[in-house]
């Protein structure tokens, strides 16, 4: 099994691996600091990792492999959670838009109704005022 690695391990072109690496790490930092909200630390600081375009390739130690497994694995399970939450997110997005949808036509149905009682009212104060009229004119 062993055997299998070394082959896929040499396929590999690291020359574009790490030179592309600080880009990968500038974009996942701004992707984060757009996401996550936080300030953007400062440009001249290095955050772990970042020089490996200055590091060598060092052959995988075991205990480096079973760190990069155990990082690899918390980093799945961040992504899991995270999709669930976004899942979640979407589904709740999708509930208020169809409650504002559902209130938007109650207002629509109410305005209506609204100027139809107004309608109404205009109508049995003119009856009323008429009716005022002609009992007054006629007891004169």
């Amino acid at each position: 099994m062993a055997l299998g690695w070394m082959t896929v391990l040499k396929l590999v072109p690291w020359g574009d691996v790490i030179k592309n690496a600080p880009v990968i790490a500038d974009g996942a930092k701004k992707l984060w600091d757009t996401v996550g909200g936080k300030p953007r630390a400062a440009e001249g600081a290095s955050a772990p990792g970042s020089n490996l375009a200055a590091a060598p390739f060092a052959p995988a130690q075991p205990d480096l492999l079973s760190s990069m497994q155990a990082r690899l694995s918390e980093a799945e399970a961040s992504i899991a959670q995270l999709n669930e939450q976004m899942q979640a997110s979407s589904a709740l997005i999708k509930a208020l838009a169809e409650q504002n949808a559902e209130l938007i036509q109650r207002i629509e149905i109410n305005r209506v109704r609204t100027l139809w009682v107004a309608g109404l009212l205009l109508v049995v104060g003119a009856i009323a005022g008429l009716n005022l009229a002609v009992t007054l004119s006629g007891t004169g």
